[in-house]
């Protein structure tokens, strides 16, 4: 839900040049319309400042979980020019990150684990149909390009007798370039329900 997100949020963004908005986030604006275009984890989303509204407008997708639509503003707002670096980092690895991502805003990754533990399978097929590419990491592991300049990877290991199965995500390093801790928090659970109630 777009009520997520602050309206002074969207203020700010009416504020901004598109075109500078564009070249950070790597994304497209239609001047005519107002609004910026957007793919986020395969879908096609457009904001529109001026009206403080988000939608999903691929005709085959539904929309995301909501707190994309908190991640997207500030992505659009937050977003520098620069590559990913293709070095993997836990919330823990960010500055305040073993203080910040605990107690409330601990990562739900067990929404993953609840939904495939005993389907590994059951999991490689799903992050397959998200469009994850396959990484040589835990007993199973994809990465997603949620936005042109995020990338976030999501590990799974198997349970067994000693052990329960257990999910983790990791993010590019770039990611603290990008994002608020607090809005690193809001991807992560957005990809956790997304991927465990998909």
């Amino acid at each position: 839900m777009t009520d997520l997100v602050d309206l002074t949020y969207f203020t700010q963004l009416a504020e901004q040049n598109p075109a500078d908005v564009c070249r950070r986030a790597l994304c497209a604006y239609d001047k005519t319309a107002g609004t910026y275009a957007v793919k986020v984890w395969g879908r096609q989303y457009a904001v529109d400042p001026g009206k403080a509204k988000i939608f999903c407008v691929s005709p085959d997708h539904e929309p995301l979980h909501p707190y994309f639509d908190l991640f997207l503003v500030h992505y659009l707002l937050g977003a520098q020019e620069i590559q990913p670096a293709g070095q993997w980092i836990s919330e823990k690895d960010i500055a305040g990150g073993a203080t910040f991502f605990r107690g409330p805003h601990e990562i739900p990754t067990r929404q993953i684990t609840a939904r495939f533990d005993g389907d590994i399978q059951g999991f490689k097929r799903l992050c397959e149909q998200y469009g994850g590419t396959e990484l040589d990491l835990a007993d199973a592991a994809f990465s997603f390009l949620i936005t042109p300049r995020v990338p976030v990877a999501v590990l799974f290991w198997e349970g067994d007798k000693e052990f329960p199965a257990e999910a983790k995500l990791l993010y590019d390093k770039t990611i603290v370039r990008h994002l608020a801790s607090d809005i690193v928090y809001a991807l992560a659970v957005g990809v956790c329900e997304q991927l465990g109630s998909a």
